[in-house]
């Protein structure tokens, strides 16, 4: 089984990049499952029912979230119930929605879990008793490969959740930072990346129009982050080939909105 993760996709550039290149990605690596983190497709802030169908069309199984998935409450609530959407597990129990799903993908079981961290973030349960309780349901099940996206703002989180998991999930895989860190790494079968990196612009400030970043940073009085109406784009995207369980191979793929090329970085087995 091979799955892919594309890491937060932000607005609109985010969007045209997967349209322009998924479909052939999932061909050219044989694909059978794509994960994308979508809580800030839409405009930067959220995700609404239009941009999660378009999604879906271009080539997307399952969207995870994050500290703005409910930007947009009333499409989200929507597609949380009715749609391969999820929130992070450990929100409160009386949030809409779920956060873990079960695939059928290629003759065997997916479980996908969405987490979010709780340094600097909203309030929410402790994402690394979630996390075992939910791997406890899993494992009464007999399902092997599972995925985790770890939404957070600390990368000692994200350790502190691999070295709970290594050999017990095919990977793990690190959102929100919007900045891809450099350890895409195999452990005991598990596949471990502290952040994917955003999907949108890359030459402005995490995927935002420069302008207010500046000002607020240098005046306090940035006004409201927007996405750049034009920008040169970047795709990151993680492929994972998964065995019983176990990551077999993984690799991160780089597509620039500008270079007709796909920088690849391997994990290293550990």
């Amino acid at each position: 089984m091979k799955i892919a993760f594309i890491g937060d996709i932000v607005g609109r550039p985010g969007r045209k990049i997967i349209e322009q290149n998924l479909k052939k990605l999932r061909a050219k690596y044989a694909i059978d499952f794509v994960i994308a983190n979508g809580e800030n497709a839409s405009h930067g802030f959220g995700l609404t029912v239009k941009n999660a169908n378009e999604l879906f069309k271009v080539g997307v199984d399952l969207i995870t979230g994050g500290n703005h998935s409910f930007d947009k409450k009333q499409e989200m609530i929507n597609l949380v119930t009715t749609q391969n959407v999820l929130r992070p597990a450990n929100f409160p129990e009386a949030m809409p929605g779920v956060g873990h799903m079960v695939f059928d993908v290629a003759g065997e079981k997916l479980a996908v879990i969405n987490l979010m961290g709780n340094f600097a973030m909203p309030i929410c349960n402790n994402p690394f008793n979630k996390a075992s309780q939910i791997m406890k349901e899993l494992e009464e099940q007999n399902i092997k490969n599972i995925f985790i996206d770890f939404h957070g703002e600390a990368t000692s989180e994200k350790r502190v959740m691999a070295m709970m998991f290594n050999g017990k999930v095919s990977g793990i895989c690190g959102t929100h930072t919007h900045v891809g860190t450099d350890d895409l790494q195999i452990v005991d079968g598990t596949t471990y990346l502290s952040d994917i990196g955003l999907t949108g612009c890359r030459d402005n400030v995490i995927g935002m129009d420069a302008k207010n970043p500046i000002d607020k940073a240098t005046t306090g009085l940035g006004g409201h982050f927007t996405i750049s109406s034009s920008c040169k784009s970047i795709l990151q995207v993680l492929v994972m080939d998964l065995e019983d369980g176990k990551s077999k191979d993984a690799f991160k793929i780089k597509i620039l909105c500008d270079k007709d090329e796909e920088i690849i970085t391997k994990a290293l087995f550990e």
